[in-house]
């Protein structure tokens, strides 16, 4: 591998191009950095620098085995005492760092899951351990592609697979319908929005609900193969490859099966008209958690809130999968004491 000074290094210190140093090796995190766990702007303050003594600061964020495991996938040489390399070097350097996961070196090392066969019918066979399982799950792989689920030649497939812009194609008109049939059954505006608003609340609350007590259930997770793959299915699969950008958003099926008994109970909450005006503030923030979700994924967040949001869910994938199940808000973490530092 090529060679670097220390001055050559410390120039890659902007978004479109951030190199570091860590124990002699030289990293171009250009690609990785809108997903880096702490956010772009914490990784910008340490970019052209050596992150040795960051990295395991216990004041900042002592990272993970899997944060290693990943840094490894963008090395591009050695720091060097002295020398400068050619652009063509450099530009050799950086074409022979893989941005994705070696899928047979992995399943050669890991001996877990081979990325390039359908995941279910692996999971479906297999008889992995529960520790073993979940130690697997939370060492994220990334791909730039969405890896074979069910199988390309199966009729599921297409159902595992969900744009982002799906959600509000198809929930916006719903909400709409639920806030016309408030407004037909002669509720005020005023009043259809103010029980909106209150909806929007509800769903915060089921937000954390669902991710904690049905996504997260690891604990009461029974050690069997077929929990582990119904666990694998909901939400273990997001955990495993967390960038995949067609399983961010919940797919319309398993939406629908879960929007149903939470509207017949909310009809039998509240009487008719409010019920409706409710539901439509709950699936309007239901989107707003979706569309959320795929945005601290993949995009670069420059309002305050979601800055925050993003190095809060990132840090529940990289840092503590047990605490951190806010999305939107972090005020039900906070109320049931499962905040994430």
């Amino acid at each position: 591998m090529p060679s670097y000074t220390s001055e050559e290094i410390a120039r890659h210190n902007s978004a479109s191009s951030l190199w570091v140093s860590y124990q002699g090796h030289v990293y171009d995190l250009t690609e990785f950095a809108a997903g880096h766990p702490g956010g772009i702007e914490y990784l910008l303050d340490y970019a052209g620098r050596d992150v040795a003594t960051v990295m395991k600061d216990p004041l900042e964020h002592i990272h993970s085995e899997s944060a290693y495991e990943l840094l490894v996938e963008y090395r591009i040489g050695e720091v060097a005492a002295s020398g400068k390399p050619g652009s063509a070097e450099i530009q050799a350097a950086a074409a022979s760092c893989p941005p994705t996961t070696d899928i047979q070196a992995d399943f050669s090392r890991e001996r877990f899951l081979d990325l390039s066969q359908p995941l279910f019918p692996q999971m479906l066979r297999s008889s992995f351990s529960k520790e073993f399982y979940m130690n697997q799950i939370h060492k994220p792989r990334y791909l730039a592609y969405s890896a074979p689920f069910f199988g390309h030649d199966s009729y599921l497939e297409p159902f595992t697979k969900t744009p982002w812009f799906v959600v509000p194609l198809l929930w916006i008109p719903i909400v709409a319908w639920f806030a016309n049939q408030a407004l037909v059954r002669g509720l005020d505006p005023l009043l259809i929005a103010l029980y909106m608003a209150f909806g929007l609340g509800v769903w915060t609350l089921l937000e954390y609900i669902l991710h904690r007590f049905v996504f997260h259930v690891e604990a009461l997770l029974p050690d069997h193969p077929l929990a582990l793959c119904l666990h694998f299915t909901l939400h273990g699969v997001h955990h495993y490859l967390p960038m995949d950008r067609l399983r961010l958003v919940m797919p319309p099926a398993l939406g629908f099966t879960l929007a149903y008994p939470l509207v017949q109970l909310g009809h039998l909450a509240f009487p008719a008209g409010i019920s409706h005006a409710v539901m439509a503030g709950t699936i309007a923030g239901y989107i707003a958690y979706d569309l959320t979700h795929y945005y601290l994924h993949h995009g670069r967040p420059f309002i305050q809130h979601l800055r925050s949001m993003k190095t809060y869910h990132l840090a529940h994938h990289y840092k503590d999968f047990n605490l951190g199940y806010g999305v939107t808000v972090k005020v039900w973490d906070r109320m049931f004491n499962t905040l994430l530092n």
